[in-house]
């Protein structure tokens, strides 16, 4: 008989620190690893698996404070759950990795709750949809221009229809970047551009011509995301058929609302690891559905395939070349995208993931 009842025994946390192939970098950033903080969380017998990307930091807060937190609740009141850990960070402070904590354990919390149920996770969650679109990113800006053409050529080759590169960092070479893309995934595929807020306003709205002019449909973040009015202009002014996107670094749902309101996005981004796991990813693509804006999953393809199965208005999922890389090493059960859509693993309960204790050791924080 399946329980409808467990409370949580323990809660475990950890951090992998994995290194890139080589340096990468965006508009604004520059990187050379990722860290990936896993949530294990025990009730009925059974143990789930939550994820996020964040700093170290992440898997500290979850042992020393979430886990007095949701250690002998009950695993099937996850909002309980949620609505607790989100009192218990405000003076730690919930944006950022306060967030982010919350992340892995809620995540953790619906992979042991849908396997105590014997149900993968977007059966518990009531699928809209059984595929879900994909679109390759990555293009990082420290790929020379062979590295950059290969990678979304690579992508385009294996049937994925949508990829992205990133942009930003110096806008004299964009506009050459672009066209070389353009050139190598042919003209049917979508070609996207994401600059990381790296442009000020008026170059935002330079580069969206230019980038119209290679077919662009997608321009992420032209200014920053703080930059509300900005981004409202730009989508006022961009090219018919350009969208414009925003909102990965949301924590809460008035984050989101605020960005809807302001009229700021065609489609909205919301990542699952930075605003509060499932419960927090639900929620906001409920308001983003109240509004009539379709949602874009940003990177983490494996926790965010069977939440984009299940959320109302769905543009596609973000398949980011280094969360790939890191859950193919550090997870059994990655599905790979078929025809450029990504379909959950029915035959495995919650995520259909586990982590590869042994593989993943050695990257431990």
């Amino acid at each position: 008989m399946r329980q409808v009842s467990a409370r949580i025994a323990e809660l475990k946390a950890a951090a992998y620190t994995v290194p890139t192939e080589e340096p990468e970098s965006d508009g604004t950033l520059t990187w050379t690893s990722t860290t990936l903080v896993v949530a294990e969380v025990s009730a009925g017998g059974r143990t789930g698996v939550g994820y996020t990307y964040a700093d170290r930091a992440a898997a500290q807060l979850a042992r020393e404070r979430l886990a007095e937190i949701v250690v002998g609740r009950d695993a099937f009141a996850g909002g309980e759950c949620w609505d607790a850990m989100v009192r218990s960070v405000r003076n730690v402070g919930r944006p950022g990795v306060g967030a982010m904590a919350i992340a892995a354990v809620d995540a953790a919390i619906w992979d042991v709750k849908a396997k105590l149920m014997e149900v993968p996770l977007v059966t518990l969650l009531g699928a809209a949809r059984a595929r879900v679109p994909v679109y390759g990113s990555g293009g990082f800006t420290s790929y020379s221009t062979e590295q950059l053409v290969e990678q979304l050529a690579g992508w385009s080759a294996r049937g994925i229809r949508r990829v992205k590169m990133k942009v930003g960092r110096d806008a004299a070479a964009d506009e050459g970047r672009v066209r070389a893309a353009r050139a190598a995934v042919g003209p049917r595929a979508e070609l996207f551009v994401d600059a990381n807020g790296g442009y000020d306003r008026k170059q935002a709205l330079r580069m969206a011509e230019v980038f119209a002019q290679s077919g662009v449909s997608w321009f992420e973040e032209p200014v920053s995301s703080d930059d509300l009015e900005g981004l409202r202009l730009i989508r006022d002014r961009a090219p018919a058929g350009m969208q414009i996107a925003a909102g990965e670094y949301g924590h809460d749902s008035l984050y989101f609302l605020r960005m809807l309101q302001a009229g700021a996005v065609d489609v909205l981004q919301i990542d699952a690891s930075r605003c509060g796991g499932p419960t927090g990813f639900l929620r906001a693509a409920a308001v983003s559905d109240a509004c009539g804006i379709a949602v874009s999953a940003h990177t983490a393809p494996m926790l965010h395939l069977p939440l984009c199965c299940a959320a109302p208005r769905l543009a596609h999922l973000e398949y980011f070349h280094d969360h790939v890389r890191l859950e193919k090493m550090l997870f059994d059960g990655v599905v790979e995208p078929a025809e450029g859509e990504m379909s959950p693993d029915l035959s495995r309960a919650g995520f259909g993931i586990e982590l590869k204790r042994k593989d993943a050791q050695p990257y431990a924080a």
